[in-house]
């Protein structure tokens, strides 16, 4: 209710107290600022926490790469995604051939595009910490000059630049490769 004195009066004892309109409007307004900034804060601590999260998977597909490779003698030659992780469960050899090795990685610890076991799904790939498909490429243009593979996630703005440099090579000039991030890099 509002009164003659202002906004919320309270009379005691004769005397009334009363927050005035500006009052409550810039109260208001320093509140909303406040939780923008906690917000911002809060988002900014959880892109920081996927980040994280995506370098250590890349580091476990890393490691489990070059076991791959130690007992296959290569590493998986392919760009598609659901053969890279077919190779990585032990179901697939670096020339696409159907092999019967254990599992390189524990697949409890990733997060798949479907709800499904792959070891009973050929077509499942493994997913970042942002829900995009990890990117894996090894010797699929010639010539392939780059000793190793390339293995990253595209960041949170979900956006790569799918072109090469000549040998098998990360571009990260392009916009869209700004927040990409590798598995052999300090990125």
């Amino acid at each position: 209710m509002l009164y003659p004195h202002g906004l919320f009066s309270v009379r005691r004892f004769g005397v009334t107290a009363a927050f005035t309109l500006l009052e409550v409007l810039v109260t208001v307004t320093i509140v909303i600022a406040l939780c923008g900034i906690a917000l911002r804060g809060t988002h900014r601590a959880g892109q920081v926490s996927r980040a994280t999260r995506a370098r250590a998977e890349l580091a476990v597909l890393a490691v489990a790469l070059e076991e791959y490779r130690r007992v296959c003698g290569d590493y998986p030659r392919t760009n598609d995604l659901a053969r890279f992780l077919q190779s990585l469960i032990g179901h697939r050899g670096p020339r696409d051939e159907v092999t019967g090795l254990r599992s390189f990685i524990e697949v409890s610890r990733f997060t798949f595009d479907r709800p499904v076991d792959p070891f009973s799904d050929a077509t499942v790939a493994v997913v970042d910490p942002w829900g995009q498909p990890y990117r894996y490429i090894y010797k699929t243009q010639t010539p392939w000059d780059n000793p190793s593979y390339l293995l990253f996630s595209v960041g949170s703005d979900g956006r790569d630049s799918a072109t090469l440099l000549t040998g098998g090579f990360a571009d990260s000039a392009p916009a869209e490769n700004a927040d990409n991030l590798y598995a052999n890099s300090t990125r």
